[in-house]
């Protein structure tokens, strides 16, 4: 269930973006384009209002269940994975435009709405369910992975003697 939410959340934002973009670099049923000349740029600002629009739909209903950590470091993770796979269709747009010359409606939006968005959004899917919205599975693995703490110290000989309380999994997650 949790794919059909996050497609759904991304079908709003795609919406958002398809249309951002097409009104700025192609115009609007009344004519006007005004970032005709500039469709990269265009491209990356209608993304960034759909990532937006994604992160609040994620966050509050697709990986609602899910832990985010600390809200910030998720925020910034979220935003930093979507600029990091955001390249993925500006390099289609580019590749279709400046190097095969096609600039019609259909080839932007075949190149960045069609392929470069379908493989940016399963680069994205893996890598929020990775990275921002952890399960408790996530979470533990995490702990576990820090190696520095104090869960993994040495055993202090003294401490054993006397009996001390040592950290469980379930003492590690809470931390």
């Amino acid at each position: 269930m949790e794919i059909v939410r996050f497609l759904a959340v991304g079908g709003l934002a795609t919406a958002v973006s398809l249309l951002g973009f097409n009104a700025l670099v192609h115009g609007t049923p009344i004519g006007v384009a005004p970032m005709h000349d500039q469709p990269i740029a265009a491209y990356v600002l209608v993304n960034v209002l759909a990532g937006v629009v994604a992160y609040a739909g994620i966050r509050m209903w697709a990986f609602s269940q899910r832990q985010a950590g600390d809200p910030v470091e998720g925020l910034v993770r979220f935003f930093a994975i979507g600029a990091g796979t955001m390249v993925i269709p500006v390099l289609c747009l580019v590749a279709s435009r400046y190097a095969l010359g096609q600039t019609s409606v259909w080839a932007d939006n075949i190149s960045a709405n069609v392929i470069g968005l379908g493989l940016s959004t399963v680069a994205r899917f893996w890598l929020f369910r990775r990275y921002v919205f952890l399960d408790d599975v996530g979470v533990l693995v995490e702990h576990l992975a820090d190696r520095d703490g104090p869960a993994f110290a040495e055993p202090d000989a003294e401490a054993l003697l006397e009996g001390a309380d040592h950290p469980t999994p379930d003492t590690i997650v809470s931390r």
